[in-house]
């Protein structure tokens, strides 16, 4: 007997109203989505998918969008209901009782102010007539299913008390409350480290079984889907240009869209290989030809240094960073966070050093502390030489110079106020004071084109920028003093594949032309394996493994080093010498 339909979209589309014109978001999409089975639409930002998802539960306002043409047709018990052409009140019975939605920002989707109990509370009791307390016990055994610790206790934090994760597991505890037939998962692991996007992805599958829905699951990231889809949707520019079953699409791709997001992967390549991008299968038919030669070279010199002696830049000696806590109520402490222990070790001049580990485990406390934006409680960090903890403000001003950092996200690291021009300026400003106007705004411009960007960057606000040009943005402005040595804190871990590549190139390129020294701070080990010379491993403060990158890749020594590079999604379909790359 066939599966029968949950729901079904046909010839849909949709546009936005950008200066008086309908711009389309969608085109004419159709796509059937099956009791019990996954569904996963993959693609890079500004594809369409999740424009896809919240139309579906008709979330996206009717100004400034507009449905064109089509049908989104939700199929329950005998009765079939045309979603875009429901009134308010059929769309309020269906929105979280009938098809759930997990969001892509968990922090951003619940509520601040209320306790992670009350807002379940209130998302059951809209659909169930229910009394608080049975609402309440009926959230503690949901909490206790979904693995989360302590439900008793996580019912009366507040969101911002919770790791990312347990944000994540709550937001997917509020989507599936009602047990709904459909569950909208929107990027629901993008910029999660790897054990953790794991868990999530597993939890996802239990929930399927477990409650006999189906899932539509949205993700830029084909090594994600790769882990739980059955089958996919590939969309680009808004319209659907492969579908078909997870083995076909990953193993025996025929679109050039779809190639390049398997190829673009960095864990295919060895360090300094030219990642390729989109446009590169896009405007060649035959680049696939030249990306499998590369597969075909001879893999044993991958991160291979060679044995040469060079100074020593950055040193560090039993680093600890200890956070204080918060003075409470009649004058007691909360408890004392560790977040660096005892750190010891040292950066080569002209090396990339990687640094990897799970959320929380103090990498960017680490990465702040080397630039000195993090007081340490004990130990020294020597900069060429220099105990950076005993220079003045004025020394450590000429030292800044030469240390800079690339955050992890360029959004909120620059001001929303100031064109890029200004922001790139700047630093140039503050420390180049006798710069001429006229000279720092070319140097500006130089530093755009370096980047990939174009002078007229130099007028625009970061609103106007996509995600990748302001992850260039900010790269030209930690380059603008030339520094020695650059931290780059996560700079790739929310990007869509084909932006990670070009991002990772344009740092290859720009670390040849500069001749810096990098501390690249990830918790993706695919990446750190690209991009690095040598890496350590962190977890919980310490660091507890390191070594050449192909050394700790190929054969780790700690059980914690495995469980991250087993965490690594679709590692079965994107490794050298798999059938779908020969």
């Amino acid at each position: 007997m066939a599966e029968k339909n949950v729901l079904e979209i046909k010839n849909f589309s949709v546009s936005f109203l950008s200066n008086d014109i309908y711009i389309p978001a969608i085109r004419n999409i159709s796509l059937q989505i099956k009791e019990g089975e996954i569904l996963a639409i993959v693609g890079e930002s500004g594809s369409g998918k999740s424009v896809t998802a919240l139309s579906i539960l008709q979330l996206l306002p009717p100004m400034p969008a507009k449905k064109q043409s089509g049908e989104i047709i939700f199929f329950t018990k005998n009765q079939s209901i045309t979603l875009n052409d429901s009134s308010f009140k059929v769309l309020e019975n269906i929105r979280g009782n009938k098809i759930g939605i997990v969001f892509q920002e968990p922090m951003s989707s619940l509520n601040p102010v209320l306790t992670c109990g009350a807002q379940l509370v209130e998302a059951m009791k809209a659909h169930q007539k229910w009394s608080d307390d049975k609402a309440g016990e009926e959230v503690i055994h949901l909490l206790n299913e979904l693995a989360l610790p302590h439900p008793e206790l996580l019912f009366k934090k507040y969101p911002h008390q919770l790791s990312g994760g347990q944000q994540q597991r709550v937001m997917i505890a509020m989507a599936i409350c009602c047990k709904p037939a459909l569950l909208v998962c929107d990027e629901p692991t993008t910029a999660l480290d790897t054990i953790v996007q794991k868990n999530i992805l597993e939890l996802i599958q239990s929930v399927r079984k477990k409650f006999g829905m189906a899932v539509l699951f949205i993700s830029h990231d084909l090594g994600v889907v790769a882990e739980i889809a059955d089958r996919i949707v590939v969309m680009y520019k808004g319209e659907i240009v492969e579908t078909g079953s997870r083995d076909t699409i990953l193993k025996s791709p025929t679109h050039p869209y779809t190639k390049s997001l398997l190829y673009c992967r960095p864990s295919l390549y060895a360090k300094g290989d030219k990642l390729p991008v989109i446009d590169d299968f896009l405007n060649n038919p035959n680049y696939e030809k030249k990306v499998v030669e590369l597969f075909k070279k001879d893999r044993d010199s991958i991160n291979h240094i060679e044995k040469k002696i060079t100074p020593v830049l950055v040193s560090l000696q039993s680093v600890n960073v200890i956070f204080q806590g918060e003075k409470r109520f009649l004058g007691a402490h909360a408890p004392s966070v560790h977040a660096v222990k005892d750190v010891s070790f040292d950066i080569f001049e002209g090396e990339t050093l990687g640094l990897v580990g799970e959320s929380g485990c103090g990498k960017t406390t680490l990465g702040r502390a080397l630039a000195k934006l993090q007081p340490i409680t004990e130990g020294k960090i020597f900069f060429r030489g220099k105990d950076l903890s005993q220079l003045s403000a004025k020394e450590m001003r000429k030292q800044r110079t030469m240390i800079q950092v690339i955050f992890q996200d360029p959004y909120s690291s620059l001001n929303p106020r100031i064109r890029v021009g200004d922001a790139i300026a700047e630093p140039l400003k503050v420390h180049y004071a006798s710069l001429k106007r006229k000279e720092i705004k070319n140097r500006v411009v130089e530093l755009l084109i370096k980047t990939g960007l174009k002078e007229q960057f130099y007028y625009r606000y970061p609103h106007e920028c996509s995600g990748g040009q302001r992850q260039r943005i900010v790269i030209a402005r930690a380059l603008a003093l030339n520094p020695t040595f650059v931290i780059c804190d996560e700079s790739v871990s929310a990007l869509d594949m084909n932006v990670q590549a070009q991002i990772l190139n344009l740092l290859n390129e720009l670390k040849e032309l500069f001749q810096f020294t990098a501390l690249f701070i990830s918790h993706d080990l695919s990446v750190i394996r690209y991009i690095s010379d040598r890496i350590l491993v962190m977890d919980k403060g310490r660091i507890i493994e390191k070594g050449l990158t192909k050394d700790i890749y190929e054969n780790p020594q700690t059980e914690y080093t495995k469980r991250l590079l087993e965490a690594i999604p679709g590692k079965e379909y994107f490794i050298p010498g798999n059938q779908n790359i020969e």
